[in-house]
């Protein structure tokens, strides 16, 4: 790991700038794994002969770019997991989508479904017995040649919920062909987490971590 990808670190907290088509956890043999990576940054830095504990609290999608945290200890990974339980961690995603937006700024509210053998996320309707709250706000920055710049507030956390709704929307990320891109990307999808609001899990000080998006995104923002 490129200490340039480091957002964040203390004795409790690492947080990383993780690059597309990296896996968070769990990756497999041909897979590069950011929380592997950032394990041996920190046994090479310290110098610690056993095993490093990093706690995964918090996930993007392998495509996915943006401020992925980790926990240095169990008692901030148990802290920082409850932020994210109760909604009190604020993020902001960068996206670039196509089409624009028929308004400005909006609150995307849908049932969504995700079973476990689906490889996409699906909006059903308000009765669906399966269905989960799904919430997110939006700000359009800019919209050039058919294409816009989004600012996403996150509100609930659901697997693909940013992709599946503004998929539903009738504008997808660039380069999601999961869900229906028919742009081409450099790199993974148009699709950053730029920005983490949390207050942190030993000294309660409220702070904000920002990453900036790769060199190859476009300049449309």
């Amino acid at each position: 790991m490129h200490p340039s990808q480091i957002l964040h670190e203390d004795n409790h907290l690492l947080v990383v700038n993780k690059p597309a088509d990296w896996v968070v956890q769990g990756a497999s043999t041909d897979q590069r794994s950011l929380l592997e990576s950032a394990r041996l940054y920190i046994k090479s830095k310290y110098q610690k002969p056993g095993s490093v504990y990093l706690g995964v609290v918090s996930r993007l999608d392998a495509p996915v770019t943006g401020a992925v945290p980790f926990a240095r200890t169990s008692k901030c990974a148990a802290r920082l997991s409850e932020q994210f339980r109760d909604h009190t961690v604020d993020k902001e995603y960068w996206a670039l989508v196509a089409g624009c937006p028929l308004a400005v700024e909006g609150r995307l509210e849908q049932r969504l479904v995700r079973r476990p053998e689906d490889t996409v996320t699906r909006v059903v309707a308000p009765d669906h017995p399966d269905g989960q709250s799904a919430i997110l706000e939006y700000r359009v920055v800019a919209c050039v040649k058919g294409q816009s710049f989004l600012k996403l507030r996150l509100i609930t956390g659901r697997k693909h919920q940013i992709r599946c709704q503004l998929a539903a929307m009738g504008c997808p990320i660039l380069g999601d062909q999961l869900y229906g891109s028919r742009d081409r990307f450099p790199q993974g999808i148009a699709l950053h987490c730029h920005r983490l609001d949390f207050d942190h899990p030993t000294t309660k000080e409220r702070m904000t971590i920002l990453a900036d998006p790769p060199i190859s995104w476009p300049t449309l923002r």
